[in-house]
């Protein structure tokens, strides 16, 4: 067998463990000895073949990759949450450090011109005002020069206190810049935590899937259509779609095209193109080739952007699966979606009731 692209994990051997009926050939009971005298030559027809897997088998198969392939939905999407926040976080922080270093300056600027002052008032001040004015030979330019020395000092005293609020506000600064510097720093282990749980978990499925002999897994993927032909059905005999006539507004026909024009691309987790993407990375770049940002992740996408109902369908909404909000697709009409569906697949059109679905959103309700 195969080990797939990465090292395998604990996660991965127990996952095997579970399937060893389609790994592991059957018990061979062999002959009893030749005799000393002669070498026995093995026939080809004794060697033991692995019985083929039974439609139940296969069956629990699949749920077992849909298991771990949405647990590693669940994960990617926590990676790609923090990944946004430690993009915001960093913004933030080097504004912080323009801020502190433009008040550094302004502070050395400020003493500069204090000690200036302090230094003039200090020459200025060697004798009282009283024995100035009777040694002044003009009274008269005695009295304007005292005036322009009180407007200097009240200058003095508003430059101190501009001094002081400078200061104040590096030590904000600085007390904001250390604080936003630990919740990077803890994003930073979230996410290298999220990475190494999505990987494990898409590790343990490709070991999983490669334990499959080929007319297993063709077998397999029978099985994979003939479900989600089956939940499509179901879903469309409700008549959610009967009054789902909605046409797309001009940004939604331009998110559809998008995406769309995607279909045949990998899926990588944490991946929004161009070559590649994940399925959150899919609906919002393509939302924001339409000129409307949304969130980056499924989850954030379901509760940030406006809920509508599932029978108010139009090309451009964002269905959005399973209890967790960990896999979102974009409705493009008659029933279907274009979507990443996980690893080891492409963007692709499906139907929209293939999966469970948690509810609709609309990007530009």
């Amino acid at each position: 067998m195969r080990t797939g692209k990465r090292g395998l994990v604990a996660l991965g051997v127990s996952v095997v463990c579970a399937v060893t009926v389609l790994a592991v050939p059957g018990t061979a009971f062999a002959d009893p000895g030749p005799s000393p005298t002669r070498t026995a030559t093995p026939s080809p027809s004794a060697t033991p073949t692995a019985p083929a897997a039974t439609d139940g088998e296969l069956e629990a198969v699949r749920a077992r990759l849909d298991r771990l392939y949405r647990q590693a939905a669940v994960a990617a999407d926590e990676y790609n949450a923090a990944e946004e926040k430690a993009k915001k976080q960093s913004a933030e922080l080097s504004a912080l450090t323009g801020k502190i270093a433009d008040g550094q300056r302004e502070l050395a600027e400020l003493r500069k011109r204090a000690g200036a002052a302090a230094r003039a008032q200090y020459r200025a001040g060697g004798l009282p005002d009283e024995a100035r004015l009777m040694l002044s030979e003009n009274p008269g330019e005695f009295l304007d020069g005292t005036g322009r020395v009180l407007q200097g000092q009240r200058a003095a005293k508003g430059l101190l206190a501009r001094l002081a609020r400078t200061q104040q506000d590096l030590e904000t600064y600085a007390a904001d810049a250390s604080a936003q510097w630990t919740r990077l720093e803890a994003n930073r282990k979230a996410k290298a935590a999220a990475r190494k749980r999505t990987e494990q978990r898409i590790a343990a499925a490709e070991k999983l899937e490669s334990a499959l002999e080929k007319e297993e897994k063709e077998r397999l993927a029978a099985l994979e259509r003939q479900a989600a032909e089956e939940a499509q059905t179901a879903w469309l005999d409700t008549g959610v779609l009967d009054k789902a006539a909605g046409r797309a507004t001009e940004r939604g026909a331009r998110a559809v095209a998008y995406a769309t024009a995607q279909i045949g691309k990998p899926y990588v987790w944490g991946a929004e193109g161009p070559k590649s993407f994940d399925c959150s990375g899919l609906t919002s770049q393509a939302w924001a080739a339409a000129g409307r940002g949304i969130p980056r992740t499924s989850q954030e996408q379901w509760r940030q952007l406006p809920h509508i109902g599932t029978g108010e369908l139009r090309p451009g909404d964002l269905i959005i699966y399973f209890e967790d909000a960990s896999h979102v697709g974009m409705y493009v009409g008659d029933g279907r979606i274009v979507h990443a569906p996980r690893p080891g697949r492409t963007v692709t059109l499906a139907g929209a009731g293939t999966m469970p679905i948690l509810g609709v959103v609309r990007p530009d309700a």
